[in-house]
């Protein structure tokens, strides 16, 4: 079936249809991930936006139940240059194609994805739409120029859980897959906030000693202090974090009674709450490649990353110092607070898809709670 890919700037690009009929409009961004299509999809911060992969095969690997990250899909559409039918993997249980009809997202193949890419990031990343129904030129790019910009939009409260849960399950491994953890044997008390949380942070949060309530991004800091935790993790999401007024305000009430740990859209809302600004990226950073340099100890780390605004560090004067500096467009990557026990990342210690590299960032939330408790 013929799909057409039409951008708010009048850019076409023709191909063939591999996932649900129908229409999808959203942001167009591009993915630098080598692999792990399987977890960019399950990503909820990916919400409200259509993703390109620039890897030029994609759907090797199927489908598996044990690399999802989240409860569903949430982007609006996929962009690959050329869908592999024919997965081979011994975990897989149905094709990508198959797994794309099924949540019903719109996918289009056999595009030249290099010169998508490649116009992004000349002109940014801008609104589309993908169409198997309309095949009129003009006709979709003026649907595209009708969508919302992504700047404005609270995308958060529409893919974080509705009530609170506790999660028990660690980190995969060959033997048991993933093994379920007693609450008991965990010696931290945390409560993370859902903004589209990956399940993957909360197996490592796990890991490193921490007994997990996951709440709703509308749960209020007194509910949460009353459940008295050791710490509080802020997490990833989609969208703009400025009309998040009513999260940032709450988060306020945290600071100075609580260590803090944010990542990604849960950074830039801490950056927020303490009095600074967001700006939108060109183009964002999208993929697990990216080089990232930790100031506290020069070391570097190679980083996945899905965002595309950030944090101004000089918007927030003397309340926080910069922790992590990205190497290739030297935005903020992180903050810390100056004298309290707060502190956040713009990427994704999790990985999954990704290097390991900033696991450590888990054992410093834990070291920072520990410090705290003896206080």
């Amino acid at each position: 079936m013929k799909a057409i890919l039409a951008l708010a700037d009048g850019r076409i690009f023709e191909g063939k249809s591999f996932g649900a009929p129908g229409e999808a409009t959203g942001e167009v961004v591009f993915n630098t991930a080598m692999s792990g299509y399987q977890e960019v999809l399950t990503d909820p911060s990916y919400k409200g936006q259509m993703v390109t992969m620039t890897y030029p095969q994609i759907g090797n690997t199927g489908i598996n139940p044990e690399d999802i990250e989240s409860r569903g899909l949430f982007l609006s559409g996929f962009i690959v240059k050329e869908y592999l039918d024919c997965h081979s993997n011994w975990r897989a249980t149905m094709s990508l194609a198959s797994y794309l009809m099924e949540n019903g997202v719109v996918g289009i193949q056999g595009i030249d994805t290099r010169a998508l890419t490649r116009h992004l990031r000349d002109k940014g990343a801008q609104n589309g739409i993908i169409s198997t129904t309309d095949l009129d030129h003009a006709s979709l790019t003026a649907k595209a120029r009708a969508v919302p910009s992504m700047s404005g939009l609270d995308l958060a409260s529409g893919v974080s859980c509705t009530s609170p849960y506790h999660w028990t399950e660690g980190a995969w491994n060959l033997v048991n897959g993933y093994p379920q953890v007693d609450p008991a044997a965990l010696k931290y008390k945390v409560i993370a906030y859902d903004f589209g949380i990956k399940y993957n942070i909360l197996r490592c949060l796990i890991d490193a000693g921490c007994d997990v309530t996951v709440v709703p991004a509308s749960f209020s800091a007194d509910e949460a202090l009353a459940l008295n935790p050791d710490g509080i993790f802020l997490s990833n999401g989609p969208g703009d974090p400025e009309p998040l007024v009513t999260v940032q305000a709450e988060i306020r009430k945290f600071i100075g009674k609580k260590p803090i740990f944010g990542i990604c859209l849960g950074h830039q809302l801490l950056g927020l709450a303490l009095g600074g600004k967001t700006v939108k990226l060109p183009f964002g950073n999208h993929g697990s490649n990216l080089p990232v340099m930790d100031m506290s100890t020069r070391k570097v780390e190679i980083t996945s990353q899905n965002h595309g605004f950030a944090v101004d560090l000089d918007s927030l004067g003397e309340s926080a110092c910069l922790g992590h500096e990205n190497l290739n467009d030297q935005t903020v990557e992180g903050i810390c607070h100056s004298s309290l026990p707060i502190f956040s990342v713009q990427h994704h210690p999790e990985a999954s898809p990704g290097p390991h590299d900033s696991h450590y960032l888990f054992g410093r939330f834990v070291e920072m709670m520990e410090k705290y408790k003896g206080q």
